[in-house]
């Protein structure tokens, strides 16, 4: 692939950047998936062709949903392994009880990040009298090695940093763009960021040419670059990229994606994330035991997950193409 001229060109943050040629995007559809009793999702990461972006290694997206006559979201305690979990919302509410006994409702414009490190247990739900629709991401990061054994943590953020400007309002959710800098704690290069449009708006966001990107569209029709990007699919951009132009012709709701690529293979099965078909078992065989690794979620009203039985064949751990090791 040759190289494009490179001419300069103003960002949002200030200054200029060089344009350079960027390896061509992805479309990677997604898929729906059932989470409890009454919640649908749309699974856009992992996917056959991409398995992660950076260390992003889940994405599902779930709503926009009327709930009004109904429970809502309903996902009972379950265990998490080698991972942080992001919950981010455009509507509604949930509530996030934790077996290191955090109680905490989220609303839009609010982060819950929650590590998982060795070891915790989580339940999700629209609590009483919630809101009547539900809209929102639920992301997993992998930790890396000399973090996936540490300690469990959970962080709720009330404000988040933000910047409007030319008819884009942009929420640094993980990471940092220009001077913008999330407080979420990260253990590895990474970006995330809600990009709302004004009908009619484009903006030039920097870009780290090191990190590899991703755009999910959440509302509207984004325009990602070249690509017109419609709720339903995630689309992966690569790197290379210095600059990224967004526009959207309505009211438009997208999160970028994006990290240093994730080097480490994985093993994912259920809500673990391991190194090994072993490390997968044993988590598995402590959650069914109720050991004392993942401790208790107190106060939700029900019955805890149950593990699903392990696949007959072994689990073998791939790398960030999706290559087996």
């Amino acid at each position: 692939m040759s190289n494009l001229e490179a001419e300069p060109q103003e960002t949002l943050c200030g200054g200029t950047a060089t344009v350079i040629e960027a390896p061509t995007s992805v479309m990677l559809p997604g898929h729906d998936v059932p989470i409890g009793k009454y919640t649908v999702v749309r699974r856009l990461l992992p996917h056959r062709e991409r398995r992660m972006v950076g260390a992003w290694c889940f994405a599902d997206h779930f709503g926009p949903e009327d709930i009004g006559s109904g429970p809502g979201m309903q996902v009972p305690p379950h265990p998490h392994t080698g991972l942080q979990t992001v919950t981010w919302l455009l509507d509604g509410e949930v509530l996030h009880r934790d077996s290191l006994d955090s109680l905490q409702t989220i609303v839009p414009g609010q982060l819950n990040l929650m590590t998982s490190g060795h070891g915790i247990a989580h339940s999700e739900e629209s609590p009483p009298g919630h809101p009547p629709s539900m809209h929102g991401l639920q992301l997993w990061v992998a930790l890396p090695e000399d973090a996936r054994a540490g300690a469990a943590r959970f962080e709720h953020h009330p404000a988040m940093p933000m910047l409007r400007a030319e008819g884009a309002t942009i929420t640094v959710v993980v990471g940092e763009l220009g001077e913008l800098r999330s407080p979420a704690q990260v253990h590895t290069p990474l970006f995330g960021a809600d990009v709302a449009l004004a009908g009619g708006a484009k903006v030039t966001l920097p870009l780290r040419p090191d990190f590899e990107y991703a755009a999910i569209t959440l509302t509207g029709t984004a325009q990602v670059g070249d690509t017109p990007l419609d709720p339903g699919a995630l689309l992966y951009l690569g790197s290379g990229h210095e600059t990224l132009t967004l526009g959207a012709a309505g009211e438009t709701r997208l999160f970028l994606l994006g990290g240093e690529p994730f080097e480490e293979p994985l093993v994912m099965w259920w809500n673990f994330v391991g190194r090994t078909h072993e490390d997968i078992v044993a988590a598995r065989a402590e959650w069914s035991a109720a050991s004392p690794r993942f401790g208790e979620v107190h106060g939700y009203a029900g019955e805890r997950l149950p593990a699903p039985t392990m696949p007959t064949t072994r689990l073998k751990s791939r790398d960030r193409h999706g290559k087996t090791h």
